[in-house]
């Protein structure tokens, strides 16, 4: 009898905290937080959307989100979401079913926990 065994999925995200002092240095910090609070809810609104548009099979509507998902997160230190968003892009240009399917539970996870982390990161500065 084979013996089957629930794998916990787990992994760190990555946020680059140079770039979050680069835009404190540069804006302010009042300012800094607050610009950094609305790309986060733009980053949480295309989460949600690209979930949706990749649940419903509309891959050709996700793949602009994941685009723009990338750059946001990129440009502030979100670099694990990022990674994910590119690769969501390379698999969906291959048009690979079972990678896309991969990535799009991945993106929910590192996503998730990649706003956390930055949403708690600028909170308690």
């Amino acid at each position: 009898m084979a013996k089957i065994a629930a794998l916990a999925v787990s992994e760190p995200v990555r946020v680059d905290g140079r770039r979050i002092a680069d835009i404190e240095a540069k804006m302010g910090e009042g300012a800094a937080h607050a610009v950094i609070g609305l790309v986060l809810e733009q980053l949480a609104c295309l989460l949600t959307d690209a979930d949706a548009a990749l649940s419903e099979g509309r891959l050709p509507d996700a793949l602009p989100l994941a685009e723009r998902m990338s750059r946001l997160s990129w440009q502030i230190g979100l670099l694990s979401l990022a990674g994910v968003a590119m690769d969501l892009g390379a698999a969906g240009a291959r048009a690979d079913g079972p990678a896309l399917a991969a990535i799009h539970a991945r993106l929910m996870r590192v996503g998730n926990r990649s706003l956390t982390a930055i949403w708690d990161r600028t909170a308690m500065a």
